[in-house]
């Protein structure tokens, strides 16, 4: 493992963050947009969806080749390529001319980006102590929630204004920028991968060892859930809140932006929150403020219960995967890049599962419904998770 000084780790992490900020906003982008999506390909809101599903799945694939590229060839050379790759992806994808070339352009855009937030952290792991991880991690964090939080919003204003496609232009320059930062840093601090670093064969062997290990399996299993419950319902929180709370498309995306705040709330304090709480502690608070804030987007009325609803999903999000990121860190140090691109896989694969769910009931007019289920869904997964990781 490459030695690197504390000025070296705050540059690496500052641009870690810049291609973390821009991945998040290409992942959230799309959610305000599947309305005006849905009208412009004249289609429903559920087959629109595929946009945010097909991400997914396709960025959760691609951890069972990243994992083993990140451990031969360096995880912040890969990273650097998939920053370049998504620049190129995401100006193609403004040219999309119909909804199955979007759809197509959108899993290209996946595929890169599978390789920029799940490496970051596993560099994270690699060279911070444990005992530092945690303050580390929340604060790649806040680069990738304000990533979010941009996303949510400019989707949702350059749906309503500018049109859709000048979103994918501006991400496209985000990523361009990021790609260059990321080269000149590599250039002036090169990091050159392990001379013991296994072979693609032995790296995909060693994925199937990780699976046989029981903690491995936990975390992977609670991670897909989360995925599943939580992403599955956010991805149509902007629907949501448009249709049933009567907001526009970019003033829907804006109130989504509290979600991003929420997040921020956790990952600037989040050494006080561990002090305050503990591990299980913050398990047990987050899901019980992502249970409360579906409930009450479910049922509320009122844009300021819609505000309070996305600020406590949000905070609470965070909270309970934050311990799980950490968690995902530690299940398997002597194989941190797999184990943690793995961890985004199940992530993924999860959310890209609640997200056809979820699909199938807003075309149902079951939306309500299905918020609902998802916060006892994460009541259920927080006392699971609050007893495994006492365990450990």
């Amino acid at each position: 493992m490459t030695t690197f000084t504390p000025a070296d780790e705050r540059q690496h992490l500052t641009l870690l963050g810049l291609a973390g900020f821009a991945s998040m906003a290409s992942m959230r982008i799309c959610d305000p947009m599947l309305v005006v999506l849905g009208q412009e390909f004249q289609v429903s809101t559920g087959e629109a969806s595929g946009v945010v599903s097909v991400f997914a799945v396709v960025y959760g694939l691609m951890q069972l080749f990243y994992g083993p590229l990140g451990e031969r060839f360096g995880k912040l050379r890969v990273v650097s390529l998939a920053v370049t790759a998504c620049a190129l992806f995401s100006a193609i994808t403004a040219l999309s001319v119909n909804l199955p070339m979007l759809l197509v352009m959108r899993g290209f855009m996946g595929a890169a980006a599978a390789g920029i937030i799940p490496l970051s952290m596993a560099w994270v792991g690699d060279q911070v102590p444990y005992e530092r991880r945690q303050e580390t991690l929340a604060k790649l964090m806040s680069a990738t929630v304000i990533g979010m939080m941009s996303g949510l919003w400019f989707g949702g204003f350059a749906a309503d204004t500018l049109g859709w496609r000048s979103a994918f232009v501006l991400l496209a320059v985000m990523f361009a920028l990021a790609a260059a930062l990321l080269w000149r840093g590599r250039q002036k601090s090169p990091v050159a991968a392990s001379t013991q670093a296994p072979t693609l064969i032995a790296s995909f062997r060693l994925t199937g060892q990780l699976l046989a290990m029981s903690r491995v399996r936990w975390v992977l299993t609670v991670t897909a859930a989360e995925g599943a419950l939580v992403f599955g319902a956010m991805a149509f929180m902007p629907t949501h809140l448009h249709q049933q709370f009567g907001l526009s498309v970019v003033a829907a995306g804006s109130v989504m932006m509290l979600y991003g705040v929420g997040g921020l709330l956790y990952s600037q304090m989040a050494r006080r929150w561990l002090a305050w709480l503990g591990e299980r502690g913050l398990v047990r608070t987050g899901a019980g403020l992502v249970a409360s804030g579906l409930l009450v987007l479910a049922w509320g009325s009122g844009v300021w219960l819609g505000m309070l609803a996305c600020l406590m999903t949000g905070l609470g999000f965070y909270m309970l995967h934050n311990t799980l990121q950490v968690q995902a860190t530690q299940m398997a140090p002597a194989a941190r890049g797999s184990a943690v691109t793995l961890f985004a896989c199940s992530l993924f694969f999860g959310q890209s599962t609640g997200v056809l769910l979820m699909a199938q009931s807003v075309d149902m007019g079951w939306l309500s419904l299905a918020f609902t289920a998802a916060a006892l869904g994460v009541s259920v997964l927080g006392w699971v998770v609050y007893r495994l990781v006492g365990r450990h």
